[in-house]
């Protein structure tokens, strides 16, 4: 396929007819990478395009290529740039960045004093989230609202969230603070993040090899009693 042409648009009302294709490429992507995130059904993701809280992609020909929306969390608080989802035939020709800058430039536009974070245990969206200016940080910086903390229930690594206290877990949380400059460490981790993305590569599967093993001791030990 020659390199395709994009589109990238807020989504509306008149892009409801791919609302489905939207939720189930969503599904199986998950699958296929084996991690989990919150399941959303196509009527959610309708509402978010009345609300102009998403951003859809698609070919010059009009075929969908990719999609993202936007959660507010603590009354508009905290708002996470959520389902990045790119279809198989146009990945990598670089779509998910471009759709992540448009996310977050609408979440800007509509949000402009809210801290836009974001959960993800792939290492090509944390590199995008870096360029972005975004830094990762503790699950303690993150909001306290339930209902965001409601949607990791779906998630097949939702145990190893609880075992933690909601203090940890395979994903790596990433934060934009509008209100204040990074500070001299934050740049610098920022930049080694942004100059290599084997860094993020080795961080995520060594994440991925302590927490998956604590799990499983776990499970041994109580297997026992």
């Amino acid at each position: 396929m020659e390199n395709p042409s994009f589109i990238i648009i807020p989504a509306t009302e008149a892009h409801l007819a791919y609302a489905e294709t939207i939720t189930t490429e969503m599904e199986e992507s998950a699958k296929a990478r084996g991690t989990g995130i919150a399941k959303r059904s196509p009527e959610y993701i309708k509402q978010k395009m009345r609300e102009g809280k998403a951003v859809i992609a698609l070919t010059t020909e009009g075929v969908w290529a990719g999609f993202c929306y936007i959660e507010a969390w603590g009354h508009g608080k905290f708002v996470a740039n959520s389902g990045l989802i790119v279809s198989p035939p146009f990945r990598k020709y670089g779509l998910a960045r471009l759709i992540k800058g448009e996310i977050f430039k609408l979440s800007r536009t509509k949000f402009p004093d809210a801290k836009i974070f974001g959960l993800t245990t792939g290492a090509a969206v944390m590199k995008i989230n870096s360029e972005l200016g975004y830094i990762p940080v503790s699950y303690a910086d993150l909001t306290d609202d339930e209902e965001f903390w409601k949607g990791c229930n779906s998630c097949v690594n939702v145990e190893i969230l609880k075992s933690k206290n909601r203090q940890n877990c395979l994903c790596t949380a990433m934060l934009y603070d509008p209100s204040k400059k990074a500070k001299t460490e934050e740049v610098a981790l920022r930049t080694d993040f942004k100059k290599n993305i084997k860094l993020f590569e080795r961080w995520t599967r060594l994440k991925k090899y302590v927490m998956l093993n604590l799990k499983k001791t776990k499970d041994k030990t109580l297997s026992l009693f």
